[in-house]
């Protein structure tokens, strides 16, 4: 069974890799970026399956960086997990208008990414 290949997009490096070894943990490969135009080159390269993305980041947001994967996506749907400190209301609506597929919160429920991961791998699963 393949991997789906993951790319964690946080800027605490700490962080970056707490949620990668999650991401791990699920089975899945993990990738890092710590920056919104690290972020954008890693997604040209790799194509991941999944990005999950935080939105405060050092040059682009998280809402941009989204947007544009969204543009940029020919035939394959990446799902976008934003995992943000950023908990308003107005932010989930404009999270998920710009096309991420979920809003999950930090401080973060392992539990809970990894059941959102394993609920997006059985679609990867099916697509390859």
């Amino acid at each position: 069974m393949p991997q789906a290949d993951v790319l964690v997009v946080e800027d605490d490096a700490e962080i970056n890799r707490l949620v990668g070894a999650y991401v791990q943990i699920s089975g899945c490969h993990y990738r890092s970026a710590l920056d919104g135009n690290s972020a954008l080159r890693e997604y040209r390269s790799c194509r991941p399956d999944v990005v999950i993305l935080d939105v405060m980041l050092p040059d682009l947001d998280g809402f941009e960086i989204c947007r544009r994967v969204r543009a940029e996506q020919s035939g394959k749907k990446v799902i976008v997990i934003m995992l943000t400190a950023m908990t308003d209301e107005a932010s989930r609506q404009k999270g998920l208008s710009c096309g991420a597929d979920e809003y999950l919160t930090k401080p973060f429920d392992p539990d809970r990414l990894i059941a959102t991961l394993g609920k997006y791998q059985k679609r990867i699963e099916l697509k390859q």
